[in-house]
């Protein structure tokens, strides 16, 4: 199963080998027509619903983009593979994006990905606990042994803070990494007290009879921009017009799946394995067209004052 974030320790290692490979790549392709061949890196998750709509309303055409989708398991595969242009463009959450940022790899934001819905008590992410746990607050959290689908990264940062907001002292959590499907399961065997998810994992473990607790999205910005669309800055620099053209393209799409939702739940078919009665229920993010910079900066001063990185991410160099 995927990974939605990817380790300090993994950026280190693309950065190191990155520096010693040098980066390259042919910028894709043009044919006679004036089209563009583009290979964007996409994570099978419902976040990205809307670049497969897009497709399939003819956006990307209309801006003479010729799209191919590659899967990859999280940004650990994808964050170098645009950097040395096996990709032009691609997905990842924003904290991670700003790790890379910080570890000086040349990235380059064209628009927003994912957010929050804002509203607390409807995200499409958040903490949960058993039906009977003693844990009914943020607060609560402290002291316990609480799982996500990876450690150092933008679920830690949030579920962190929404303690702290709320009382409690995060660095007494004691974190577990384990895949989104493993995480209810392991909290009804009580090997840890919590865990963090994310739509569908999150409508799934509430229908098992699991509780939430706090939106650790939401709970941090009600605009919270979770994930990102990103190319190099090498890329950006020699293909100025074809980065506009993506990022119009990308944004009428999101503005498109804001609008139908009915078709955003049809299309998770084509690239999904979720459950027919988990997708007609689960929560859907919000895909705005702008980056909430204010937003950003708060998801790189938490990833600082936790200690993931130690120089802080040029928020001008890296957002559109």
């Amino acid at each position: 199963m995927h990974r939605r974030t990817f380790s300090v320790l993994a950026l280190s290692s693309v950065a190191a080998l990155l520096a010693a490979c040098g980066a390259s790549g042919d910028g894709g392709t043009t044919t006679a027509d004036g089209t563009t061949n583009v290979k964007i890196g996409v994570i099978p998750i419902v976040d990205v619903a809307p670049i497969y709509l897009g497709i399939k309303q003819g956006f990307f055409t209309q801006e003479k983009i010729n799209v191919t989708l590659e899967t990859a398991q999280g940004g650990a595969a994808i964050v170098p593979g645009v950097v040395s242009g096996q990709y032009q463009f691609g997905f990842s959450n924003t904290t991670s994006l700003l790790l890379a940022s910080s570890q000086g790899l040349p990235l380059k934001a064209v628009t927003s990905g994912v957010a929050s819905t804002g509203d607390p008590s409807k995200d499409f992410g958040a903490v949960v606990v058993k039906a009977d746990s003693p844990i009914k607050t943020a607060k609560d959290l402290a002291g316990k042994r609480v799982a996500v689908n990876t450690l150092k990264n933008v679920n830690t940062t949030t579920v962190n803070n929404v303690v702290k907001k709320d009382g409690g002292d995060p660095s007494t959590i004691s974190y577990v990494e384990l895949p989104f499907p493993d995480i209810a399961a392991a909290i009804a065997k009580g090997d840890v007290d919590a865990g963090q998810l994310v739509e569908p994992f999150l409508t799934i473990a509430t229908g098992q009879g699991n509780r939430q607790v706090v939106s650790n999205y939401a709970g941090t910005s009600p605009t919270l921009p979770v994930g990102m669309y990103f190319t190099s800055k090498n890329y950006a620099g020699q293909n100025p017009q074809v980065v506009t053209a993506f990022t119009t393209a990308m944004n009428k799409s999101m503005e498109y799946a804001n609008a139908h939702p009915d078709e955003v739940r049809a299309v998770l078919n084509e690239y999904t394995k979720i459950d027919p009665a988990v997708q007609k229920t689960l929560v859907l993010p919000k895909w705005p067209t702008t980056v909430d910079r204010a937003a950003v900066q708060q998801l790189a001063d938490l990833a600082e004052q936790d200690g993931l990185i130690t120089k802080k991410p040029d928020l001008d160099g890296l957002l559109p």
